[in-house]
């Protein structure tokens, strides 16, 4: 905060946060998440009427909202979208979440089913996409700069029959650790987010009982809303994780300890 003539304190300037895959689900969440918390939101999906809507689910909380059509498998579109956020955001690009990935439609088979194109889009998208979108808002993060990626507990759980899932997941959290050491030296922390099943618009479409689905397999005995991984990345972005970085987060209501 600085001081005013008057000799009050003047509000900190907003942060800027990029949001990936925010066209609905866990992505919305986050957007309308940072929103509550003052910050100017970027939604960025490859589904731009989806991207467009969630924005006007954050300007309809005060909030700035700024919306467009991301590839993130396209260096092309990755640079461009960074560049926009980047004049949104008055030069920066302060909080990015790599949240965009390829879940529910992903073919559930074992691994000999797997048809490689398939493996080569999840790759693309989940593994690919985070060090693109990186790569690209680089040059705009600041010092104190967060990056937050998301990977899944699935990694932890080895879930049967869904390896390229699981595998592009599994590198989102080599990558973290690599991210986290090359863009500390500017004073940027890096950290990821697993998240166990959560009922979002996807999960609900993979299985019939997703509303109890691993419920009795849990520390917390409910389903896991959205809502519930919100609170990881609003503490990895903010400033009470500044000597946090490398880590991965499992937010999954203790299923991994059962």
């Amino acid at each position: 905060m600085t001081l005013s003539h008057d000799g009050a304190r003047d509000p900190a300037p907003a942060r800027t946060v990029l949001v990936t895959g925010a066209a609905g689900g866990l992505g919305r969440a986050f957007a309308l998440g940072f929103a509550g918390r003052g910050y100017r939101v970027a939604v960025a999906d490859l589904d731009a009427d989806g991207a467009e809507d969630t924005a006007r689910l954050v300007k309809d909380t005060g909030a700035e909202a700024w919306h467009g059509r991301v590839d993130v498998t396209d260096p092309a579109s990755t640079d461009e979208v960074a560049g926009q956020v980047a004049e949104f955001g008055g030069g920066a690009i302060d909080v990015l979440v790599n949240n965009a990935a390829v879940y529910g439609t992903v073919t559930r088979s074992p691994l000999e089913e797997i048809d490689p194109r398939e493996w080569d889009l999840v790759m693309a998208v989940n593994l690919k996409g985070p060090w693109l979108m990186t790569r690209a808002a680089s040059p705009h993060l600041p010092e104190g700069g967060r990056v937050v990626n998301l990977s899944s507990a699935t990694v932890f759980s080895g879930s049967e029959h869904w390896a390229h899932y699981v595998a592009s997941k599994g590198g989102v959290i080599a990558l973290t650790r690599v991210m986290a050491k090359e863009l500390g030296r500017r004073g940027i922390t890096v950290n990821a987010i697993a998240p166990g099943f959560t009922l979002t618009e996807a999960s609900r479409g993979l299985l019939e009982d997703a509303e109890s689905y691993g419920v009795d397999r849990g520390s917390l005995r409910r389903s896991s809303q959205p809502e519930d991984i919100v609170g990881a990345a609003l503490y990895l972005a903010g400033p009470d994780s500044s000597f946090v970085t490398g880590q991965t987060l499992v937010v999954d209501g203790g299923r991994q300890f059962i």
